[in-house]
């Protein structure tokens, strides 16, 4: 054990930190505050995962140490020393991947915003498609969606919308929202006959979407300073425009250091609204501010600057071929109607594979 330890220093570090935020999770003060727990849980998901490959190199290595023994006494032994050595350098390396520094924001939950690009009415229609494939993958995930602000069109279409998507309880950081969904910023395209269109003409249309992660309440990553906030307030408004209350309980909050602007109207007062565009401009500005720290380490993984990169054409969805196309990874499939119906992981896991290879080789050297 001693030589594995040498061998891994940091994942005996990690298991002294697991067991020590284990004990500090069962205190008083801790249990009975949601916030600290949150934060605990997220880091205890986090370091689970090293433990337990850990754990099972632990286990393999001592089990291989006892069966050499055994095997001097009983020759049936050697063949399971041999399994066992066999089977050690596989371990190993789960152990070696686990290590590699994650996303710290994986487990986090996320902000998505939806917006129609270029086609008019058709790309409306097709962030309406978009918002519905993300609210139903949410659904098959278990996860929670709310619709934060969303402006329609007289057809149906989304002109743009906002909206949160949490997970229950705390995930371990490869099941969470910003670990799966992190992938999908940029720019959408869409190639099918507009339902506008008389000539039965294939259109091509986009839309873009930004994902970033939500920052907590109590986030002291990030301070915002009231004075350098702008709120105004108007009436809440419905499809095409049309008032849906008489009421002034709409939000828009300026952030004026960075010009970040934040609409906020379907909460029912203007209270919820202030809450929730604050925590919206919060989760902006932490995911401004990873964007900023990642480019001046020079650390530029496609998980984290492409979701913030609008200008970048990820994906087609080709609806006279019924194929999507990820462009980042040469992911095709002619299953696009199921795609748009929520089953989208197998896309999502073709940006996963390629970001761990990535990850992997960048921790090998």
């Amino acid at each position: 054990m001693a030589e594995a330890e040498e061998q891994f220093p940091a994942a005996r570090t990690a298991l002294e930190e697991y067991r020590r935020i284990e004990k500090e999770m069962v205190q008083p003060d801790v249990a009975s505050s949601p916030d600290k727990m949150r934060k605990l849980g997220r880091r205890y998901a986090e370091l689970g995962s090293i433990v337990n490959a850990y754990g099972d190199y632990l286990h393999l290595r001592d089990d291989l140490e006892a069966a050499r023994e055994m095997a001097g006494e009983d020759p049936d032994f050697e063949a399971e020393a041999k399994r066992i050595e066999e089977a050690l350098p596989a371990a190993e390396e789960r152990l070696r991947t686990a290590l590699i520094p994650r996303d710290p924001d994986d487990a986090r939950d996320v902000i998505m915003e939806i917006k129609a690009g270029t086609g008019g009415e058709e790309a409306a229609l097709f962030a309406g498609d978009l918002l519905r494939m993300y609210t139903r993958y949410a659904e098959k995930r278990g996860w929670i969606t709310t619709i934060q602000n969303e402006n329609s069109t007289e057809l149906g279409g989304v002109k743009d919308v906002q909206l949160a998507i949490r997970a229950k309880g705390t995930p371990a950081p490869e099941e969470g929202v910003w670990a799966s969904l992190k992938y999908e910023g940029g720019v959408h395209r869409v190639q099918r006959i507009p339902v506008t269109e008389s000539q039965g003409r294939i259109q091509t249309s986009a839309a873009g979407v930004i994902v970033f992660p939500e920052a907590d309440e109590d986030d002291d990553e990030i301070e915002i300073d009231p004075k350098d906030l702008k709120i105004d307030t108007f009436m809440s408004s419905g499809p095409g425009g049309q008032s849906v209350n008489t009421t002034y309980s709409a939000v828009r909050m300026t952030h004026i250091p960075t010009g970040i602007v934040v609409n906020m109207q379907d909460e029912k007062s203007q209270i919820q609204n202030r809450a929730s565009a604050l925590r919206v401009l919060k989760s902006r500005l932490l995911a401004m501010k990873h964007e900023q720290e990642a480019a001046e380490a020079a650390d530029m993984r496609h998980s984290q600057v492409r979701s913030l990169d609008r200008s970048e054409r990820i994906r087609t969805y080709n609806f006279p071929e019924n194929r999507i196309v990820d462009h980042r990874t040469n992911y095709k499939a002619y299953n696009l109607d199921a795609v748009l119906d929520g089953d989208l992981q197998a896309v999502i896991d073709s940006d996963i594979q390629a970001d761990e290879a990535q990850r992997l080789a960048k921790g090998n050297d």
